[in-house]
């Protein structure tokens, strides 16, 4: 019998596959459990509906991360801080502080954690700062920090 997984069956199958089964396999222990359906053409027509929209999904992802690194990649990102003397920042500028700033001069919303530093920023001067945008995408910017 043919089955269309809907969950991950360890030694079976993965989800989203068709595969293959035991009719008393497939009675028995999958359909039972709610673990797969059956391969009817009405389940492959919704089978293959739902991988096409997970492959546009992944599409237009990957199109935006195209476009924010072509406004992103070898830009310079201005962040004012206070320092006291000596010229040491009170406390360091972080990946937060750099995805606020990107947001407001280059209007691209950023999470954090796609952010890398290559140190701490605690002090004046220039830096270098890697974004990763999606899988295999990746924009590198300058930090410049200045005294507000």
């Amino acid at each position: 019998m043919k089955v269309i997984f809907l969950q991950d069956v360890k030694g079976s199958g993965k989800k989203g596959e068709l595969k293959e089964v035991s009719d008393g396999y497939a009675r028995n222990m999958l359909l039972k459990k709610g673990l797969a359906v059956e391969a009817t053409p009405e389940n492959l027509n919704k089978l293959q509906g739902a991988q096409a929209s997970a492959q546009h999904k992944i599409d237009v992802e990957k199109a935006a991360a195209e476009e924010n690194r072509t406004k992103l990649h070898d830009k310079k990102v201005v962040i004012k801080a206070k320092a006291g003397t000596g010229g040491r920042l009170f406390g360091s500028v972080t990946a937060a502080n750099i995805a606020q700033a990107i947001a407001e001069q280059f209007g691209v919303q950023l999470d954090k954690k796609k952010i890398t530093l290559k140190s701490d920023i605690k002090a004046f001067g220039t830096f270098s700062a890697e974004i990763r945008l999606y899988t295999g995408i990746s924009a590198t910017v300058t930090v410049e920090v200045e005294e507000a």
